[in-house]
């Protein structure tokens, strides 16, 4: 008899207090699209939809330690990142990736929205030269777009050319630079992948509930590449899945 089979999704990122980011919005992301959900867990911090209060790093080596964990196990189908902080766990991750060859999602979390860092400067190096080089898509805000391409971002033109120079001056397979901090009427989305832009569209909708979107966002192109669906169409069913979220976000906080 053959076994049913369960898409499988990992998100490797630090803990929410608050559940509206990090791992639990994760795998409510996951559940909400049909996938297993399992996790590892890179920091617990103390937060709210407000701001990160403070927050204790795991050591690298029980985040390896989970990682091999769940595979040996389980298994995963993909894989997507958050919060990782330190140089030590990015670089294992980035083992891991070798080691496994799971499609990997790194959402470069690099400070919160009040502005505490949850990814050290050194650790930015670390990202740039050992992982992003090994990973399916990237999916940097504007200001993280600007640092890792070493640009300002003012307008789409400029995301376009942020895009692309992530791709191909870091080598990951595709960047995603996304437009919700950019002051337009719509929130548009920059994927350059496989040598072709892509834009994906949505009504900015006015609301305070944005707390872990972007945790939300990464996690549903994690779900839906683990679901066997190509990263162009992954991304924009994830489009879809985020906009209806932040539409119907619960307000709380």
């Amino acid at each position: 008899m053959n076994r049913l089979r369960i898409p499988r999704a990992l998100t490797i990122a630090g803990s929410d207090s608050s559940g509206g980011a990090g791992v639990q919005a994760d795998l409510k992301t996951f559940s909400a699209l049909d996938v297993y959900g399992l996790t590892v867990l890179t920091a617990v911090t103390a937060q709210n939809t407000v701001e990160v209060k403070d927050y204790l790093e795991l050591p690298p080596d029980l985040v390896k330690a989970q990682i091999e964990a769940i595979i040996e196990d389980v298994g995963i189908d993909s894989a997507k990142t958050g919060m990782l902080s330190s140089p030590a766990i990015v670089e294992v991750v980035a083992e891991a990736v070798k080691k496994y060859g799971f499609p990997l999602v790194v959402d470069p979390v690099m400070a919160a929205k009040s502005g505490m860092p949850l990814l050290r400067p050194e650790a930015i190096e670390t990202l740039k030269e050992k992982l992003l080089p090994i990973s399916t898509l990237v999916t940097p805000n504007r200001l993280e777009a600007e640092t890792l391409a070493s640009m300002k971002i003012s307008s789409i033109d400029d995301a376009r050319k942020a895009a692309k120079t992530i791709v191909e001056e870091f080598g990951v397979k595709a960047a995603l630079v996304k437009g919700g901090h950019l002051d337009d009427s719509e929130a548009v989305d920059v994927l350059y992948a496989e040598g072709r832009f892509f834009e994906f569209r949505s009504p900015r909708i006015k609301t305070r509930n944005l707390h872990g979107t972007g945790c939300s966002f990464s996690a549903a192109i994690a779900a839906w590449l683990a679901r066997g669906e190509p990263l162009v169409q992954a991304v924009a069913k994830a489009k879809e899945f985020i906009t209806l979220a932040i539409r119907c976000g619960l307000p709380l906080g």
